[in-house]
C-alpha cells in the first residue's frame, strides 16, 4: 500500500492506482490511510452520475414520444419507437440496482420534460407540442404505456 503522506498526490497522478490502492485499503479495512477527501468526492460523484443517467434516459424516452406521438412522420415512427423500447429496458434495469432514484425521477419530471419539449420543440419547429404533459406521470406509465395508440385522443 501506499504512504498516506503521498495518498493525495497519487489521485491526481494516477486515478487508475488511487483506485487500486483505495479498494485494497477498504478490503483490508485499513481505515486510517484511507484518502477520506478524495473517497468521499468520488462517492458522491458516483450518485451525481447516476441520477445524471437516469434523469438522461427519462428525457431521451419523453423526447421520443413527443416525437413518435405529434410529429407527422410515418418513416420516422419505427426507429423513435426503437429508442424508446431500448431507453425504457435500460431505464428499468437501472431502477431496479437503484430503486431510490424512481423518487429522484419524479421529483424533477417537469424540470425533465420542460428539456425533452425543448429540444425537440427545436428540431421540430413547425410542430406544435403540448406545454405539458398531456399523459400519465407516473413513471410506470411512462415506462411502458403505447401512448401513441390513442392518437385520436390528442
Amino acid at each position: 500500500m501506499i504512504p498516506k503522506t503521498t495518498q493525495s498526490s497519487l489521485y491526481d497522478r494516477d486515478f487508475a492506482l488511487w483506485l487500486e490502492d483505495t479498494a485494497a485499503k477498504l478490503k483490508a479495512r485499513d481505515i486510517n490511510n484511507l484518502d477520506w477527501d478524495n473517497l468521499v468526492e468520488e462517492i458522491e460523484a458516483l450518485g451525481i452520475s447516476q441520477k445524471h443517467e437516469v434523469e438522461s434516459r427519462l428525457k431521451t424516452i419523453l423526447a421520443h414520444i413527443l416525437k413518435r406521438c405529434y410529429v407527422p412522420s410515418p418513416d420516422c415512427f419505427r426507429g423513435w419507437q426503437v429508442t424508446i423500447r431500448t431507453q425504457r429496458n435500460d431505464l428499468n434495469r437501472l431502477l431496479k440496482k437503484a430503486p431510490s432514484l424512481r423518487n429522484h425521477l419524479v421529483a424533477e419530471f417537469a424540470e425533465i420534460y420542460q428539456e425533452a419539449l425543448s429540444e425537440v420543440s427545436e428540431e421540430y419547429p413547425e410542430t406544435q407540442f403540448p406545454q405539458t404533459w398531456q399523459f400519465s406521470s407516473d413513471l410506470d406509465a411512462i415506462l411502458t404505456e403505447i401512448f401513441w395508440q390513442n392518437e385520436d385522443d390528442l
